[in-house]
């Protein structure tokens, strides 16, 4: 079983053939997509792929690009979306100084913002981080994001950063980069972190894997990402697959109830992540 615990299905990418992407996941054996709402129109359309398949899951945010042109009654509509069932966690949200679309003051206020919004509705997040570290820690500790926890997608720091993360709730997730020749530093982190706490992702269309590298990505290429990490860890890439899928599973609270062919969040058995106590906190 595989899960993408990141993708953006509902980019423009996709539009002339995302039943076939979607289609050619499912026979790779992917369990499930995560699709990533990055905007209040982009998380809509999210959620309409996956009111539309069972094989989907919805995230909903605002990314720290748009940080800038977001307000109050942008949220109100994202909130009233994260109630439907098939919204699991809250993001694509977080802080990225590389490319700096939105003023760093913006990007941390409305980080903060939607962190308080997650933590009322108790939805773990789904991070962005770019050229950021110190300033993301501190407002996931100040904001106190360990009671909801998340993932740090697109994983892209080094061993002291990863590790602080697990220390806030956080699981790690891995990317295509880990396929290209010069991730040596991100290798050396992959080999360190508990498998337990480690997710797997394309955030397809962009970071294509080897062997696709410079073409359009997809969710079916997952399983290079698991295979490569198997291969650092010197395992095989069918307990990385599991293991991963099982992860994310725990950490966005779905399951596959006996009597149910696919999991919907708030139906059947809702399994607790093993990072908190009961109704969420630590």
């Amino acid at each position: 079983m595989l899960i993408d615990s990141h993708a953006h299905l509902q980019d423009s990418q996709f539009d002339a053939d995302r039943r076939e992407v979607i289609e050619r996941a499912r026979q790779k054996g992917l369990a499930h997509i995560l699709a990533i709402g990055t905007t209040l129109e982009d998380s809509r359309k999210a959620l309409a792929l996956a009111q539309e398949d069972p094989m989907i899951f919805a995230t909903v945010g605002v990314h720290p690009h748009d940080a800038k042109s977001t307000d109050e009654s942008v949220y109100a509509a994202l909130r009233e979306m994260a109630r439907d069932r098939h919204v699991v966690a809250w993001g694509e949200i977080g802080l990225d100084y590389f490319k700096n679309y939105s003023p760093q003051d913006f990007q941390r206020k409305a980080l903060r913002r939607q962190i308080e919004i997650a933590r009322e509705m108790q939805l773990p997040l789904v991070i962005h981080n770019r050229d950021a570290h110190a300033d993301l820690l501190k407002i996931l500790v100040e904001e106190k994001a360990s009671e909801v926890g998340g993932v740090m997608h697109c994983f892209s720091g080094d061993r002291s950063f990863a590790f602080r993360c697990l220390d806030l709730n956080f699981f790690i997730s891995i990317a295509g980069p880990i396929t290209f020749g010069k991730a040596h530093d991100l290798r050396e982190v992959v080999k360190e972190i508990p498998l337990d706490r480690l997710l797997i992702e394309t955030d397809a269309p962009f970071l294509t894997p080897h062997p696709y590298r410079g073409k359009r990505n997809e969710p079916a290429y997952v399983e290079f990402i698991a295979e490569k990490i198997a291969e650092i860890r010197g395992i095989s890439s069918k307990v990385i697959s599991e293991k991963t899928a099982q992860n994310a599973l725990t950490l966005f609270r779905v399951s596959v109830p006996p009597s149910q062919p696919s999991p919907t969040r708030g139906e059947g058995e809702i399994i607790p992540s093993p990072l908190m106590g009961e109704g969420g906190g630590e």
